[in-house]
């Protein structure tokens, strides 16, 4: 381990009046001894100096490891048990955060908070256009530091600690995420090139921007390579090893973008483009986030079309979320109960569908049965919303593919990451022509990789060097300006592809 933040046992001369050393000379002296030369902030020198000669010139130094070289940042009397950093998933939606202790590695606490600028909008686009007005831009980031606050005191609470006592934060979210965090414009992420104002942001204090962890706490930004394709993307390469593997994978992460990369250790390239809020929440009117309540998995029996469901914590069922649209969709298509357009045929089963003021609606969980007596519905507004985003899916996929001449049989692995990739049954994906017909074997579901990336940054000093190194490994196709893009859309907008060759293990039906 070379943590972001290190502790190193120091034990030096004390002063005499034959030896005049400062303190703060004497204790960079007793580092450079043990070939650690480090530097000290002009605002920690006083606090450093008094805890220094307090423990009698001997105890535990803590330094910050940053690319610019080590800095000393405090001096401890007994060598502290846990040194808290906490590491997070910037989401559009939602936040996830873990503190680890940079001593050993060991998980201390885990939670998630609700991204509080939801209030200013629900999506990147709408927050774009809110922090251009007026104080738009000051309001959200306000927004999202404090719920930062509200999250880091969370963990802490968890841990038996406090949050000023959280040595270091490493963030991992989209480009526009992190620009709002950092209280920059976002205009351009959304207009022709597509240039965010930076890519790579320095190790920054957190104080810096109203964060209240320790007054020395470094702030560590995964890098990204373009608008679209943010830090969290980096992470979950670093997370997954595909930029250490000898044979060709190919990572993909629905969230907010679907987010894909291509490669091994020699090359990589990457895309991304709308195809996760249909499977978030974000257009289903029963769409909800992967949590308690969300109905997972679901089932219905061909010949009968009876319909079983399952929810993540086994209670009443309260909305779907990504997995659970998947399956129902892909469940609906096999039982026949819609066409290969996503269309309902109501007359397979007359009694599962109500009237909505959007059309007809397929009753997943009636209100006897639901949380709050609040029937959980799929809409046709709904199924239409997952067509596009399952043929937006499988266009992104087949377009990046077809950049570096491959097909998807040339592919090891597809590690499949975010709550997408936890909950997903890849035979539904396939069936809706979402996922390449392959082995299931091939797919590899990686969790939240946005988050594993952040805290593999905050333990090793090897992770935070590849991220830097990715940067300039990765090729961007920018997807926005991509007519092949376009037209391969088009043809994956039936189930599961107007060319049904593709996907061999899928019936075709009339």
């Amino acid at each position: 381990m070379q943590p972001l933040v290190l502790t190193v046992a120091v034990a030096a001369v004390a002063p005499s009046l034959h030896d005049n050393t400062g303190d703060i000379d004497r204790l960079k002296k007793a580092l450079a001894a043990q070939g650690i030369a480090v530097t000290v902030p002009l605002g920690r020198l006083g606090e450093i100096a008094a805890n220094f000669r307090k423990a009698g010139f001997k105890g535990t130094a803590v330094i910050n490891d940053l690319p610019s070289g080590a800095v000393l940042v405090d001096f401890l009397e007994k060598p502290p048990a846990t040194l808290p950093a906490m590491a997070l998933d910037l989401g559009t939606t939602h936040l996830e955060a873990s503190l680890i202790n940079l001593i050993d590695g060991r998980l201390l606490a885990s939670g998630n908070r609700e991204n509080s600028q939801i209030e200013f909008g629900a999506d990147i686009l709408s927050r774009i256009h809110f922090a251009a007005k007026g104080d738009g831009l000051k309001r959200l980031q306000a927004a999202i530091v404090a719920t930062i606050n509200e999250l880091a005191a969370d963990l802490a609470g968890l841990a038996g600690e406090k949050k000023e006592n959280i040595r270091a934060l490493a963030v991992s979210g989209n480009t526009t995420m992190v620009h709002l965090l950092l209280g920059l414009d976002p205009y351009h992420l959304c207009r022709e090139p597509y240039i965010p104002l930076v890519n790579a942001p320095d190790l920054f204090a957190a104080a810096e921007i109203g964060l209240a962890l320790h007054g020395a706490a470094p702030v560590w930004v995964m890098p990204g390579v373009g608008s679209y394709f943010g830090g969290d993307l980096i992470s979950g390469i670093v997370a997954s090893g595909l930029d250490q593997q000898e044979e060709i994978c190919m990572l993909v992460d629905v969230g907010t973008n679907a987010e894909v990369v291509v490669g091994n250790k020699e090359w990589l390239i990457a895309c991304a483009g709308a195809a996760g809020p249909a499977l978030e929440g974000g257009v289903a009117r029963m769409g909800m986030r992967a949590g308690p309540g969300a109905i997972e998995h679901v089932e219905i029996d061909p010949q009968t079309l009876e319909l079983r469901y399952r929810t993540i914590d086994g209670g009443r069922p309260r909305g779907i979320c990504g997995s659970g649209i998947i399956d129902l969709v892909a469940c609906l298509y096999l039982a026949r109960i819609i066409d290969i357009r996503g269309k309902f045929r109501r007359e397979r089963c007359p009694a599962r569908f109500v009237e909505t003021p959007q059309g007809a609606g397929f009753v997943v969980a009636g209100a006897a049965e639901a949380e709050g007596r609040e029937p959980v519905v799929l809409g046709q507004v709904d199924l239409d919303a997952m067509m596009r985003s399952k043929a937006a899916m499988y266009a992104i996929l087949t377009t990046l593919i077809n950049q570096v001449g491959l097909e998807f049989a040339d592919l090891h692995r597809i590690y499949v990451a975010g709550a997408f990739g936890k909950h997903i049954d890849p035979r539904r994906a396939i069936t809706l022509g979402m996922l390449p017909d392959l082995p299931l074997a091939t797919f590899q579901s990686v969790g939240n990789s946005s988050l594993a990336g952040a805290e593999l940054v905050l333990i090793h000093r090897a992770d935070r060097e590849r991220c830097r190194q990715l940067m300039n490994k990765i090729t961007y196709l920018e997807l926005n300006v991509n007519q092949e893009f376009m037209i391969r859309f088009s043809g994956c907008r039936f189930i599961p592809h107007t060319d049904a060759s593709l996907f061999p293990s899928v019936p075709v039906f009339d």
